[in-house]
């Protein structure tokens, strides 16, 4: 079975792991995925994320959740904004705010992914990847 939409795989994975109160969560890797992951950790959302050799012809993609002292999920929501039967793309005046600001809507620019907010500073526009808050 082909997989349509990776990036919602990921996110969906990542969503079901943080509901469970799991540590870590395993995702088939990529290029985008690694890049996604990377702007999740620099934002804070998780604690961290590695490349593991399973042996197999694909990458494993390991992502460490992040939780407060008292177990407090990090990630309240993941969203997937943009879909493989419906794209959804911003230019650089209407790239959206979550949540008032308190989350971020992640892009895939000509520059490569970032937040809405790096994105209305370097004043460009792409596709709405996710929202995650």
């Amino acid at each position: 079975m082909t997989m349509t939409d990776p990036v919602a795989d990921m996110l969906t994975r990542i969503r079901n792991a943080n509901v469970a109160m799991l540590d870590d969560v395993r995702i088939p890797s990529s290029n985008l995925k690694k890049a996604l992951a990377g702007l999740l950790q620099s934002e804070g959302y998780i604690n961290e994320y590695h490349e593991e050799d399973t042996g197999k012809p694909y990458k494993t993609l390991v992502v460490e959740l992040k939780y407060s002292q008292d177990r407090e999920r990090v990630i309240s929501g993941l969203k997937r904004v943009s879909k493989p039967g419906l794209r959804v793309y911003s230019k650089s005046s209407d790239v959206p705010r979550v949540l008032g600001g308190l989350g971020i809507a992640v892009l895939s620019t000509s520059q490569g992914l970032m937040t809405d907010r790096e994105a209305r500073k370097r004043r460009v526009g792409g596709e709405i990847l996710c929202h995650v808050w």
